[in-house]
């Protein structure tokens, strides 16, 4: 801040100062800066990217909540259960070793789990670790980004929260600096920089290429087969009435009522999925370990 202070000090432009620090102010905030000393603008336009990174805040945090809690309780179970095979069944299975009963076949399932997890444990431990390590790295690839996002198209209701949220971000971004005074083709540039999704990313570099050969915004989002049609037609009517900004804001406030349905959506079907998982599981141990004991009380009798 302070060198940014001293540029405009020294004459520069407000614009030009923060083009030098890329890794803090990207080319969206760039552009509008840039828009607003033009027209004259710039408080006006600044408190507009103020609302704008605050409602992306404000919605990348409702996001992440709704996620979060349910991917807590899938790594604690995990957890549970490894600890609960690999130290605490042992010793209730050694206890089999002297029965004269003919094991049932999820008793022998988990006493070989059982004997895998105790004598692997630290490799087990350290290949997570490793794993998630390289899985991590590997997502941050061209390669892993993509194959991550079209697996995330691929997912029932999830899929629909990824493609909602990309469109939220998109049309509020793209309002905003069509507003600002910033041409449409200079506009999409930066659309596709701030996509985080390749897949929607590679499709806004294609309607790009349309517009640049002169097609309407409208029909080059038709053409590329992923936009809702509520997208297309709205943005045909904004281009042919001038309100094209207008418009896509509409469509922005639109998206983000339909996002936040499609997260309850998720929440609603993952905490129902992961119960049954974990009662599987509980089940599976519970029969695993009182058959037996069932099994030799009968034969008593």
């Amino acid at each position: 801040l302070t060198d940014i202070d001293s540029e405009i000090k020294s004459g520069n432009t407000f614009s030009y100062a923060l083009k030098k620090y890329p890794q803090y102010f990207p080319n969206l905030y760039i552009a509008l800066v840039k828009s607003g000393e033009a027209s004259g603008k710039l408080g006006e336009i600044l408190l507009k990217l103020a609302e704008n990174l605050e409602k992306e805040r404000e919605f990348k945090g409702k996001l992440k909540g709704a996620l979060t809690y349910p991917l807590i309780v899938v790594v604690a179970m995990f957890i549970v259960m490894f600890i609960m095979v690999t130290f605490v069944i042992p010793k209730l299975l050694g206890l089999y070793k002297d029965f004269k009963v003919e094991l049932p076949l999820t008793t022998k399932i988990l006493i070989a789990i059982s004997s895998f997890c105790t004598q692997f444990w630290p490799v087990i431990i350290l290949g997570a670790f490793f794993g998630y390590v390289f899985l991590q790295r590997y997502l941050k690839t061209s390669v892993g980004r993509l194959m991550k996002d079209q697996l995330m198209f691929k997912i029932p209701v999830i899929s629909n929260v990824v493609k909602i949220s990309a469109l939220v971000n998109a049309t509020r971004t793209l309002s905003i600096l069509i507003a600002s005074g910033v041409s449409i083709l200079e506009a999409l540039s930066i659309i596709i920089d701030t996509t985080d999704n390749i897949i929607y990313q590679k499709a806004f570099k294609n309607i790009l290429k349309q517009v640049e050969k002169g097609q309407s915004l409208g029909t080059a989002l038709d053409q590329e087969g992923i936009f809702p049609p509520i997208l297309v037609q709205m943005a045909l009517v904004g281009e042919q009435t001038g309100h094209l900004d207008d418009t896509l804001m509409r469509l922005s406030k639109y998206f983000e009522m339909e996002s936040e349905l499609a997260i309850k959506a998720v929440t609603t079907l993952i905490e129902p999925v992961i119960l049954v998982f974990l009662g599987v599981g509980v089940g599976f141990l519970v029969m695993s370990v009182i058959t037996p004991i069932y099994n030799l009380t009968s034969s008593f009798k």
